[in-house]
């Protein structure tokens, strides 16, 4: 590639280079000479600076020292306190992984720890941070990795490969345009497929989990083979979770989003094709292509700008809405156009996020989620959405009542967990479902929380989410918390009571008026949440036997909005209005139809710009 030949020209003549691979955007270069391993640090910010390419250098293998000799000096070099969890060697990367429960000390004040490991020992310091709480998920995704190294180093290469090579439409016949296969007015199954004259784009690949429908694969507009990446905002199911049927129908490219939101995406969709198995529904994927999602999934942190084709370059920032998830940024040709994706986004400050970013330098065209988009959709502030919150749980404590919050597993979980401990709640927590499993890959990735968190878990010693108040319970043990007097707070899923240990419980308490049922999520319509919230006073639940009985409500029912992972109607205005530039247009989705034409209309009459509010199966063009 000519782009690797005017890399090696712009090396010293003893770097000696074994060889130079593409790992996806970025350049790999091995060398033989030590000391240029451990001094390039100014000569490769040099290159970097003028060709534009993320470039790392590399040991090969014949200088590094033995792994045994090596993991001692590790072990001598970093102080005890970083709590070292495992070091384990992949020596076809020159790369030493060191797992600890404090990766600041592993690397250093200013770096110092970090250089004299990769000095004294010529392997390239990878460090990873071990979760407080132990995670199968987090545990299996890095042992997954670890032992797909030499394919990944082969597909990642040519997908660098791919990246790099000249675009084969010319510039003045360039064109982008969009193609909405599922999300348009609609909550679920978001799938939008950005086309340009050279790429096919998908922007998220959800299903929509309430009336088991898929995104418009069957779409003219579709062609896998000429799929060239997919890009994950964040690791619900309405945004992942048909990603892996992908996968399962042979495409082979890569899948673009952060870390945490791919480790948060495997524990959702394995748990879908679980109760897809247990419900007798349609098994979209085997879980074996769920493991190909992850051997192609290519990692990036928040403001790591990635070339993911001949002509589209990503950038992921903070969306304010759940663990890792991202607003996706992308600048179309040599400035021809840059489309901005929300995903879900929250413009507004939580306990565990900081709000949305709006650091972008050039925006023309905004695709923006309309959930709370309606003009009635105007949520209290985060002071009295707390205050409001405890009063309904103080309330049912003194009563000697149980409150049961269903909850999204990844998410509104999390947030409820942060507003219990930060207020000094004293009573049990019971968590049932997937929250357990997914709190611990929070606290393998408290550098994705807010400032604030930061601040508690890496300076002050207070993590939330390790909090004696919470319990983790196992089915086995629910009869016993429903049997018990003591007054407590349940937090199960599903979150709109699809079902889940949520309904379950939910049975059980719903027809004593000492108990409360407190939404704090968004409740899609017709699932049983959104019924009860609207004032149904019996529901229809299935027996084990398989016969229905109709349970009455005689529970309290209470609905927190201001904990939504959303923006309100305000926050979107506002989140608008804080963008750099001049729209040229303003795209809504993932919003109920009347919600997404009422923000549309609104939005063209504040800003003056074209504003469209698609529906699913048409196309938009762009440029």
């Amino acid at each position: 590639m000519s782009i690797l030949k005017e890399l090696e020209a712009n090396l010293p003549k003893d770097a000696d280079i074994t060889e130079a691979k593409f790992e996806g955007s970025e350049m790999v270069l091995y060398t033989k000479n030590a000391g240029f391993f451990k001094n390039s640090d100014g000569v490769v910010r040099s290159i970097v600076s003028s060709l534009k390419k993320r470039i790392e250098i590399r040991p090969d293998q014949s200088i590094t020292i033995e792994p045994e000799k090596a993991k001692k000096l590790i072990e001598k070099i970093v102080p005890q306190e970083a709590n070292i969890k495992a070091i384990y060697f992949e020596p076809d990367l020159g790369k030493v992984v060191i797992e600890s429960a404090k990766p600041g000390l592993v690397i250093g004040k200013g770096g110092e720890t970090y250089r004299r490991i990769k000095s004294e020992t010529c392997w390239l310091p990878k460090i990873e941070r071990a979760p407080a709480i132990e995670s199968d998920i987090v545990r299996a995704v890095r042992n997954l990795l670890h032992s797909e190294i030499n394919y990944r180093k082969v597909f990642l290469n040519k997908i660098g490969q791919k990246i790099n090579s000249p675009p084969h439409v010319p510039k003045d016949k360039e064109w982008v345009r969009l193609s909405f296969l599922g999300g348009a007015r609609q909550v679920g199954r978001s799938c939008i497929l950005l086309q340009t004259s050279n790429s096919n784009i998908m922007l998220d690949c959800g299903v929509d989990v309430g009336s088991d429908t898929q995104p418009h694969v069957d779409s003219p507009d579709f062609d896998m083979e000429k799929l060239d990446a997919v890009v994950v905002s964040h690791s619900h199911l309405d945004h992942c979770g048909f990603v892996p049927w992908l996968y399962e129908n042979g495409y082979t490219g890569p899948m673009y989003c952060t870390a945490p939101t791919r480790d948060l995406m495997v524990l959702l969709c394995l748990d879908y094709v679980d109760v897809c198995q247990r419900e007798g529904k349609n098994v979209l994927y085997t879980k074996k292509s769920i493991e190909k999602v992850v051997k192609h999934t290519v990692a990036l942190g928040y403001g790591e700008v990635s070339d993911i084709s001949p002509d589209v370059r990503l950038t992921l920032e903070p969306a304010g809405h759940l663990l890792g998830s991202s607003l996706v940024h992308l600048h179309i040709g040599d400035g021809l156009h840059n489309v901005l994706y929300t995903g879900d986004m929250k413009f507004g400050p939580s306990r565990l996020f900081e709000a949305a970013s709006t650091r972008f330098q050039r925006v023309e065209t905004l695709l923006m989620e309309s959930t709370y988009g309606g003009s009635d959709d105007v949520m209290p502030g985060r002071v009295q959405t707390e205050k409001d919150m405890m009063a309904i749980i103080d309330r049912t404590m003194k009563r000697g009542g149980k409150v049961l919050i269903p909850a999204f597993a990844v998410g509104r979980a999390q947030e409820v967990m942060a507003v219990l401990a930060g207020n000094g709640f004293d009573h049990t927590v019971w968590m049932e479902g997937m929250l357990w499993d997914s709190t611990a890959i929070h606290t393998a990735y408290p550098e994705y929380l807010s400032k604030y968190m930061q601040r508690d878990i890496f300076h002050r010693g207070i993590n939330p989410f390790i909090s004696d108040i919470f319990h983790r319970v196992v089915p086995k043990e629910r009869n016993g918390i429903l049997d018990s007097t003591d007054p407590g707070v349940v937090i199960a899923t599903s979150g709109m009571l699809i079902g889940g240990p949520a309904v379950e419980y939910l049975k059980a308490l719903a027809p004593d008026k000492k108990n409360t049922l407190l939404f704090v999520g968004y409740q899609a319509e017709g699932t049983m949440g959104r019924r009860v919230q609207r004032g149904w006073k019996e529901i229809p639940l299935s027996r084990e036997s398989g016969k229905t009985r109709s349970v009455p409500i005689n529970l309290e029912v209470e609905t927190v909005h201001g904990l939504s992972g959303h923006s309100d109607r305000k926050q979107l205005v506002s989140y608008v209005y804080n963008l750099p530039g001049k729209l040229e247009r303003i795209l809504t989705n993932h919003g109920e139809n009347f919600k997404c034409l009422e923000l549309t209309r609104d939005l063209h009459r504040i800003f003056k710009c074209e504003t469209i509010a698609p529906k699913n199966l048409e196309a938009v063009r762009l440029k």
